[in-house]
């Protein structure tokens, strides 16, 4: 037997699937543009000469892992009989998301890279989830918003890919479950105690230096092409300077880009210590919690986008402030959930925070972050449900 021939004997039979995990295991973790070819043949214990007999670029591997978590969905879902209920249902989309936690990011924020053309495919897929999960809601649960609900429900179940939290699979799977189907059980609830208060948030700061120009001038821009799509050029352009000039002010793109996550942090957390000033008990200060971050997600959206999708693609160095504040950020609503939920341990709680910062992006996302005291009065009131309060 030749040494080819002994290759072509040992080389697994399901390869392709083997790479297009690892890969969308490195493309969740490092984003696309930073994950290179020879990184994910060397997950797959490969060489890069092979992995592109299987994908001609990288283009290609990052198009079928972004199709590949909805598809599973997809096909979840369609080896269920007809007359599932939402429980069942939802399940199942919990079990095949838990499992394949470590490649959700790439649908969930890194499928902005794709084309026009995957985008559209990619959003046909998921409303076929949505409406098979919706029809039976309606069947079992009438009431109205049910879409909505569904919409609240898949997104506090995708939560899971967005976070390192350790718990154990079976665990995540119950929880998961349970806070999915909570949220689709019921009518959209009304506004709960927190969301009746008045929220403040602290506003931008005022574009009075070039340096802030800049940056107030860059985070649209980031928020719509995504961070490696946009030049200097363009920044440069949108607030009429030359592109050489950018550098007196930021010695390059990923500075503008430290400064807009470090801001987005800075005002949460503002916000967040003046609207928990005076509440009265662990209920009430959940549900000002909740509140103050719905209103901050329909406030700064193309802020809060930014430093949530393109925090992947900092340096390490910029990354560690950036995760401290949030974990400050977890700490707060762990301690104040655990003090209204007892039952609940560190690692449930925060897995269940995580859940309604799910909600919020999902059905921000199905309201096109319109920004009315109606919708984020309703989506606090589903972050409040997520939570079990």
């Amino acid at each position: 037997m030749t040494s080819e021939q002994q290759m072509a004997a040992t080389r697994p039979r399901n390869r392709r699937q083997l790479i297009v995990e690892a890969a969308g295991r490195l493309f969740s973790a490092r984003g696309y543009h930073a994950a290179s070819m020879e990184e994910i043949a060397a997950a797959v214990g490969i060489t890069a000469a092979a992995l592109y007999r299987h994908f001609p670029n990288k283009y290609a591997l990052f198009s079928e892992c972004a199709h590949a978590m909805v598809d599973g969905l997809v096909a979840t879902l369609d080896e269920l009989p007809p007359e599932a209920d939402t429980a069942e249902l939802l399940t199942a989309l919990v079990r095949i998301t838990v499992k394949r936690r470590a490649e959700g990011g790439v649908y969930r924020w890194e499928a902005r890279y794709l084309n026009r053309e995957d985008r559209r495919l990619l959003r046909a897929k998921f409303a076929r989830v949505v409406g098979r999960v919706t029809e039976a809601a309606r069947r079992e649960f009438p009431g109205e918003r049910a879409e909505l609900r569904v919409v609240a429900a898949l997104g506090a179940i995708g939560s899971i890919t967005m976070h390192r939290t350790s718990i154990a699979q079976r665990r995540a799977e119950e929880l998961l479950s349970t806070c999915a189907l909570r949220l689709v059980a019921a009518p959209v609830p009304e506004p709960p105690p927190g969301g009746e208060r008045a929220v403040r948030l602290p506003a931008l700061p005022v574009a009075r230096s070039r340096r802030a120009e800049i940056l107030a001038a860059a985070v649209p821009l980031f928020a719509r092409d995504g961070f490696a799509n946009v030049t200097n050029g363009q920044i440069a352009e949108a607030v009429g300077l030359a592109p050489s000039a950018l550098y007196r002010h930021y010695p390059g793109k990923v500075d503008i880009l430290t400064a807009a996550c470090l801001q987005a942090a800075g005002l949460l957390a503002q916000a967040v210590d003046q609207n928990l000033e005076g509440t009265a008990g662990p209920h009430e200060a959940v549900a000002a919690l909740a509140a103050t971050y719905v209103a901050y997600s329909f406030e700064h959206t193309a802020l809060t986008s930014v430093a949530e999708a393109e925090f992947v693609g900092l340096p390490a160095d910029a990354q560690r402030p950036l995760t401290l504040a949030q974990r400050e950020h977890i700490a707060v609503w762990e301690e104040q959930l655990r003090l209204a939920r007892p039952e609940l341990d560190p690692r449930q709680a925060r897995v269940l925070v995580h859940a309604g910062f799910g909600v919020v992006v999902e059905a921000g996302r199905s309201m096109r972050w319109r920004d009315t005291p109606e919708h984020r009065a309703t989506v606090t009131g589903l972050v409040v449900r997520a939570l079990g309060l």
